[in-house]
């Protein structure tokens, strides 16, 4: 999708540095962390939001959690962590291409707001 902004990020088109990349998703910190740690993880392949997922992005899915699990080990999130990922406008999404958000680094109240 030509005016998605996590497509031209995933496509290297913004110039974002990587901490992550593979040929199915790719992570990044956030430019406006709300915890120590707070890494984006996004498929390349353009979904707007979960609720467009199909049978079909299954595999994709579990590889997101793997990848999410594997940046969490490498930032000693030790204490546990929390992985958000936001669907529609009430449920906060700004950005519409799937996104899970992968925060930690403190201690993470509940509810979250």
């Amino acid at each position: 999708m030509s005016d998605c902004i996590f497509c031209k990020i995933a496509a290297g088109e913004m110039g974002t540095e990587f901490i992550y990349e593979d040929d199915q998703v790719v992570a990044f910190r956030d430019i406006n962390p709300v915890a120590p740690v707070h890494i984006l993880v996004i498929p390349k392949k353009h979904i707007p939001s979960a609720n467009e997922l199909t049978e079909a992005d299954n595999q994709l899915i579990g590889h997101i959690f793997q990848v999410i699990k594997k940046l969490a080990q490498k930032e000693n999130l030790n204490q546990g962590y929390r992985i958000v990922n936001n669907c529609g406008r009430e449920g906060g999404q700004t950005v519409h291409h799937l996104h899970f958000h992968l925060l930690g680094g403190r201690n993470l109240q509940w509810p979250p707001g």
